[in-house]
This record gives structure tokens, sequence and C-alpha cells, in this order.
């Protein structure tokens, strides 16, 4: 019971310092879950991410799942999910209850226009991280191009690039060998 406890409270410190969703939440979940915590490893979280990616739902909330199932089976992924999701909660009624006066005031707008430009530079963390370890050869670099390309110009499903992407990696193992990074 002590560690669903501390499964909950550590995701919940992660949702209540995070704006912008899951890819601004990687860096902080990194630090605090990787780094801290050492529960899972770094691979592990953007393996995570990348299936997230794909699934239904909140990617943040499927992320905490994920760690929390591999920490405590069903129970540590649910309280993995409730942790991350009850301040985003608390903070969406909170505004939802006083939100006519909140619309119109330019402390906020400014506030949240601050807090974009934020996100955007934590995203941008999270992107680089995620291109040192994931593009790591050329193979890595054709799938990534394909699938940069796949999104922009044919507007394909995520999801169907995903599984695109797997399949890629894992026929080009087999056809040229060796181990794909």
């Amino acid at each position: 019971m002590k560690e669903l406890i501390e499964i909950f409270i550590s995701f919940f410190k992660v949702s209540s310092v995070t704006f912008g969703g899951g890819y601004a939440m990687l860096p902080i979940l990194q630090r605090e879950i990787v780094e801290k915590k050492a529960w899972i490893a770094e691979e592990k979280i953007i393996d995570y991410y990348a299936i997230s990616q794909g699934l239904p739902g909140i990617i943040a909330i499927n992320v905490a799942i994920f760690i929390g199932k591999e920490r405590k089976g069903i129970l540590g992924g649910i309280a993995g999910a409730l942790g991350i999701a009850g301040p985003c909660l608390l903070i969406i009624t909170f505004i939802a209850a006083f939100l006519s006066n909140f619309q119109d005031n330019p402390i906020v707008r400014n506030a949240f226009g601050g807090i974009a430009v934020c996100v955007s530079a934590l995203i941008l963390n999270s992107v680089i991280g995620l291109w040192k370890k994931a593009i790591v050869d050329r193979i890595g670099i054709l799938i990534f191009i394909a699938v940069l390309m796949g999104m922009l110009v044919l507007e394909i499903s995520p999801i169907v690039l995903i599984i695109a992407g797997a399949i890629f990696g894992v026929a080009s193992k087999k056809l040229l060998g060796g181990e794909a990074k």
C-alpha cells in the first residue's frame, strides 16, 4: 500500500507543476521517475511515450499507467493514472467555477501566453532528448523522414505511422542483420 501511495504522490507532484500536456511533462517525469526514483530506465520511458502516442487517450495518463503497472501491477497503474489526472481535475474544476472571472482578465491571458512559450521550450528539450536517443543510425533517419512526410504531406494517422515504423524497424533488422538501436 505504501508503494501505491508513493506512485500516486509522485505522479501528482509531476502533474502539479506541468503545463502543456504529456510532451512538456517528459523532462519533469524523467527527472522524478528516472533520475530521482530510478523506477525505470530512460530508454523505457521513451518507449512508453512512443506507444502512448498511438493509443487512445491522454499521453501522460497512458505513460503513468505503464510506469505504475511496471512498479506495482494493475493497482500501480491505477495509482499512476489517478495521480497524474488529479491536479488537472482540481485545476479545471476551479477554473470552471470561476471561468467568467478569468477569461477576460489580461493578467491571466498574459500569464498563459508566457506559459505557452515556456511549454514550447520544454517540448523542444524533449524532442532533442528523444532525437539523441532514437535517431542513432541511417535507418533511424530514414524512418524519421518517412514518418515526418507521412504526417505533414500525406496526413497519415499516427497509429498507422507507429505500426509502420515498428514493422520497418523489425524488417530492417532481419534484412540488414544486427540489432536496431
